[in-house]
């Protein structure tokens, strides 16, 4: 196909001009290019933000979970897990008992978030399993002379906390299902440490530990009950159409709560800071599409012989218009491909040797990740390739409008 004569001026003028204009397209091309990097690797930083943030917490939680319409437990927990798991595209199903306590160590205190779990089931509906950093997923009880101590699995943090690693022991207390009084004094339970797990979210690996459900449901008094029954589907994203499909089969006696409405408050707060952000950031691109109208400007002021000459030589102001609308479209064209370079390498270099790192106790993991969606990169160069167009309109349409006549005569 043959090269327009309009688009090969155009290409000419790019390459071409005085001094100043063509550091003003450098600058403009810069401008355009730290524009949609920045707002490319912004949007990919919460798409991983996101993506780490749900992976991990629903890999120590559930995609649904189903609690007791009323009171404090659910007595028929083998009922529900056999009623849930026989629902198309849930995995499994597994109950567990989940209260706080507090636990002590010779050197430190601290309170815990205790989950009694069913070891077997457990594995099958969340990656403690793949989370273990030391020790064995094993809730195996020890012999101590005439004493059977049940086993424990510690948070990493919760572990540093205590002071205590593989096979010593922690007390823990609780007062639950205790008759409140002056005279009340709490259970105590002594646990020895089997292993050490690390999920990489310090509100989990700060003060959250395993027990068995039986000895949960001893040490809290719950009777053969539990507090809860999570599940784990084929797809995260079938939550809310399955959730209905559980309640039918449970009979409408429990609370199902997919994901995404239990854990609400989080993942809507990602969804409104990456929006402020985007807007925030898109205002570079405003700012280099601003910088577009002044080149392209100053590029007609130094073209105004040509634009005579070739008006005398039949050009319309159409095709004038268009010269000038194509070398703003092109500049943007490099901006965007640069800006997208800049964003994928800031990716790579971020995901691979973790340079910026963040606060576990404020934003649940230790460095931030990136995760790259072409589809948010091409939305980005779309809208900015439709923005530089708009700008370069005033400028062209400037351009057309020259006066032959008064130019020849200069």
């Amino acid at each position: 196909m043959p090269m327009s004569y309009e688009f090969f001026i155009a290409k000419r003028y790019l390459r071409s001009g005085r001094f100043f204009v063509s550091v003003s397209t450098l600058i403009t091309m810069l401008g355009v290019t730290l524009g949609v990097g920045t707002v490319c690797f912004v949007m990919s930083m919460h798409n991983g933000f996101e993506h780490e943030i749900r992976s991990r917490l629903l890999g120590t939680t559930s995609h649904i979970t189903i609690f007791p319409l009323s009171g404090a437990v659910i007595e028929n927990y083998d009922e529900v897990v056999t009623a849930a798991e026989k629902v198309e595209n849930v995995v499994a199903a597994s109950p567990f008992i989940y209260y706080k306590a507090a636990a002590s160590s010779p050197s430190y205190s601290e309170g815990v978030i205790v989950r009694g779990i069913d070891p077997a089931a457990e594995s099958k509906t969340s990656d403690i399993v793949a989370s273990m950093k030391v020790g064995d997923y094993d809730f195996e009880p020890i012999v101590d002379g005439d004493d059977t101590i049940p086993a424990v699995i510690l948070g990493s943090g919760l572990a540093d906390k205590l002071g205590v690693f593989l096979g010593e022991t922690i007390v823990m207390y609780t007062v639950k299902g205790e008759d409140l009084t002056r005279l009340t004094r709490p259970r105590v339970a002594r646990f020895y440490v089997s292993g050490i797990f690390e999920t990489g979210m310090h509100e989990f690996d700060a003060y959250l530990c395993y027990i068995s459900l039986t000895k949960a449901q001893k040490f809290f008094r719950t009777g053969d009950a539990a507090t809860a029954v999570h599940l784990k589907l084929t797809d995260i994203y079938l939550a809310n159409e399955i959730a209905p499909k559980i309640d039918s089969a449970l009979g409408y006696r429990f609370d199902v709560v997919p994901w995404n409405i239990l854990h609400k408050n989080l993942f809507s707060w990602i969804e409104i800071e990456k929006l402020v952000l985007f807007l925030g950031f898109s205002l570079i691109v405003l700012v280099a599409a601003f910088s577009i109208i002044s080149t392209l400007v100053m590029l007609t002021m130094e073209k105004r012989p040509e634009i005579a000459i070739l008006k005398t030589i039949g050009s319309t102001p159409g095709s004038i218009k268009k010269i000038f609308v194509y070398q703003g479209v092109a500049v943007a064209l490099i901006g965007i491909v640069f800006g997208w370079f800049l964003a994928f390498s800031l990716a790579f270099l971020q995901n691979k040797f973790e340079i910026i790192s963040l606060p576990p106790d404020i934003y649940f993991i230790s460095h931030l990740p990136i995760q790259v969606n072409i589809g948010d990169f091409l939305a980005v160069g779309g809208i900015t390739l439709i923005v530089c167009f708009l700008a370069s309109l005033y400028p062209a349409g400037q351009a057309a409008k020259l006066p032959v006549i008064d130019i020849l005569r200069k």
